[in-house]
């Protein structure tokens, strides 16, 4: 769920070109037909982010453990924010932020992330909570897990990979220092994994592109054009490596969404986009978010769409 949302998108379809770019990157992956695992064959009404009838429970102590493999790369007690990739590589030389959404303490924190903070065209609060599944996993315990295992797929190829936190804080941070860590970096691409809190029967994944916006701090018009190459390839290669299909309740079945509202992309200075894997709020998607390989593969599809957009 995108964690500077405070007022819902309506729902709507996306320019036919989108869907074209999507297309043809699914063509150029070598084949990525949806088997089923997203449900958007059907469109169905609903919203993003935070829609859930209720707030999100706090992460349940009590809830079941999701599944755990061998490829599940484990934090150490003081993990790094920054750490370089192997001195060569396909993406040898390039800066890649991961922006795990949320933070599985910010329930302990509600004062500090309650504060407003300026993202340029209006405030917002610092960050939320996030959602979870019904049985009580969190959204930022598996943010945060798919971006461990996204640092080490990306690592494997030469790239150099900064995490806005590692759980390394006691909440937050907040949307605009997220968006600052990627600025700094002078990131080649800046990634904010994400899952959606929905209504049930709504599946499936979709990137969130920047807006054009232009307002006190925030201007992306330099930022708009290679974000949505990034946010196509992502979606096509994640369709490929999952089998998730686009979502069936935004973006008109095109995996793509196109917002303004969003702090963390209105204060970017380089090529970003939010993704979110899937809704953990229906049963059949949250199977998903829960197993250990089933996040594998989302993290090869985020990193297989990285690498491309960086390759050209």
């Amino acid at each position: 769920m995108p964690y500077d949302e405070s007022v819902p998108p309506t729902p709507r379809r996306r320019p036919l070109l989108a869907a074209a770019m999507l297309a043809a990157v699914c063509l150029s992956a070598a084949g990525c037909g949806a088997d089923g695992a997203g449900g958007g064959a059907q469109s169905l009404p609903g919203s993003s982010g935070s829609t859930a009838a209720s707030p999100p429970p706090p992460p349940s102590t009590s809830a079941p453990v999701p599944e755990k493999t061998s490829a599940s790369p484990t934090a150490s007690a003081k993990p790094s924010k920054s750490t370089s990739g192997r001195a060569s590589g396909p993406l040898s030389g390039k800066t890649v932020v991961i922006d795990p959404g949320h933070n599985p303490n910010n329930h302990l924190h509600t004062h500090e992330i309650n504060r407003q903070v300026d993202i340029g065209t209006t405030y917002k609060e610092c960050d939320t909570t996030g959602t979870s599944t019904n049985s009580g996993y969190a959204e930022a315990q598996f943010t945060l897990d798919v971006s461990h295992r996204l640092r080490t797929l990306l690592q494997a190829q030469g790239a150099k990979v900064v995490l806005t936190y590692d759980n390394d804080r006691p909440y937050g941070p907040c949307v605009d220092e997220r968006a600052r860590i990627g600025n700094n970096a002078k990131a080649d691409a800046v990634v904010s994994v994400h899952a959606d809190g929905s209504a049930v029967g709504n599946r499936g994944f979709h990137v969130i592109l920047p807006a054009l916006v232009r307002g006190g701090a925030a201007d992306t018009s330099e930022i708009v054009e290679p974000s949505r190459d990034l946010g196509t390839r992502i979606a096509g290669l994640f369709v490929r490596d999952t089998g998730s299909a686009p979502s069936n309740y935004v973006g008109g079945n095109t995996g793509l969404d196109i917002r303004k509202d969003l702090g963390g992309l209105n204060l970017s200075t380089v090529p970003k986009v939010f993704i979110e894997c899937g809704n953990m709020r229906d049963p059949k998607d949250a199977a998903l978010l829960t197993s250990a390989s089933w996040r594998q593969k989302a993290a090869q599809g985020i990193a297989d769409g990285i690498s491309s957009y960086l390759n050209g």
